[in-house]
């Protein structure tokens, strides 16, 4: 059966290679990206092979992660999978307009709102994916609040995938299971994406590493199995979060902080 999956990040590296690998399968790939020559590109190329719509939208901002949800929500009154994929290591701009860290912003913020926003059109077995890292350290809520800004760039990248691990840990115990479920993974280490190629000037291994993982838990593990759960894909297996992670107090201040920045109830 063919499912409708969104995609951040679609348009390069892992994003892409997995829009590529859904689409021959004859899945309907909405495939998100910020720079639009990428995404006609894109489209071009899967059009032969298959369905795919593109949605145009820089995640740094709130409008935009907004516009981007209705957009969906005005195509769609169902998507079966969300891919938040999308992320940001290495920048010169690491404020955004609204005096935040764009790190932060990309990596933890912007797939939280989308995930909120997008929730009632993946009600009834739907899957969020969130793609997170084996780079791990607990998240200084002042940095996340915009209030520290010190971090580099590791350290910034380090704290929003585990802030994006903990809320998509927190949020499969608050969402029923059968309506919708929240997997965390690390795609694996040192890919060969932009990302890795910028930060660390080296070619990386394959991206279809990375890819052949986010196919696996769109489409083939029971879902009643996974919610709640982090996928390690350098062991090849879910393992235990980083502590942090099951600290219900510190995963309480974190979506509390999240929702006060975002401006939600």
């Amino acid at each position: 059966m063919s499912k409708t999956i969104l995609i951040t990040g679609a348009t390069d590296g892992i994003g892409l290679e997995t829009s590529k690998k859904l689409s021959q399968r004859g899945h309907i790939i909405l495939a998100h990206g910020r720079n639009e020559e990428k995404l006609d590109k894109l489209k071009k190329e899967l059009a032969t092979t298959g369905r795919i719509e593109t949605y145009l939208a820089d995640l740094s901002s709130k409008d935009a992660v907004l516009y981007l949800a209705k957009e969906v929500a005005k195509n769609h009154s169902s998507i079966n999978v969300l891919i938040n994929n999308a992320a940001v290591l290495k920048t010169s701009d690491v404020m955004t307009t609204d005096g935040l860290d764009v790190r932060f912003v990309v990596n933890t913020l912007a797939p939280y709102l989308l995930t909120k926003k997008l929730l009632p059109l993946l009600k009834g077995s739907g899957r969020v994916i969130n793609v997170a890292s084996a780079a791990q350290a607990s998240v200084n809520f002042h940095a996340l609040s915009g209030k520290k800004l010190s971090l580099n760039d590791m350290e910034a990248y380090s704290q929003s995938k585990l802030a994006l691990i903990m809320w998509s840990t927190t949020m499969s115990k608050q969402v029923n299971p059968n309506e919708t479920i929240f997997v965390s993974v690390n795609p694996g280490s040192l890919l060969g994406t932009k990302m890795v190629r910028d930060a660390f000037n080296i070619e990386g291994k394959s991206i279809s590493i990375g890819a052949n993982i986010l196919v696996k838990l769109a489409l083939h593990y029971k879902s009643n199995t996974i919610s709640g759960k982090y996928f390690d894909n350098d062991l090849n297996q879910f393992r235990i979060h980083h502590p942090d992670a099951l600290d219900k107090q510190k995963c309480h201040d974190l979506l509390k902080t999240m929702n006060d920045i975002l401006k939600l109830s």
